[in-house]
């Protein structure tokens, strides 16, 4: 399973936020886009639409798990996705920003 640790992160990288509503609302990186994994592969075509064409997907959840699925699943697709080790609780771990919708700080629920 191709992988990648928070710290490797730079900003700009492509996002993909598979935890459920609650989580998000609580708490998610900025600029990441949220398709919560319940959902995930009927809305399967906003994250092709979204995604950079050439780019790498980042998959992330609350600790590694659920985006690991995710991640699987898009690497059979043929796209350049990797799992984000530790998900949002290694994010916050290592002081990266954590906000709710309305750009206040959140946390990792």
């Amino acid at each position: 399973m191709p992988t990648v640790q928070v710290t490797d992160l730079k900003d700009g990288d492509f996002l993909l936020d598979v935890r459920e509503d609650d989580e998000w609302q609580a708490g998610h990186a900025g600029g990441a886009l949220h398709i919560p994994l319940s959902e995930f592969v009927a809305r399967y075509g906003e994250l092709t639409e979204a995604a950079p064409q050439d780019g790498r997907v980042h998959v992330i959840c609350r600790s590694g798990a659920r985006s690991a699925q995710v991640t699987m699943y898009l690497v059979q697709q043929g796209v350049d996705a990797v799992n984000v080790d530790g998900g949002m609780q290694h994010w916050q771990a290592a002081g990266r920003p954590v906000i709710t919708d309305d750009g206040k700080p959140g946390f990792v629920l």
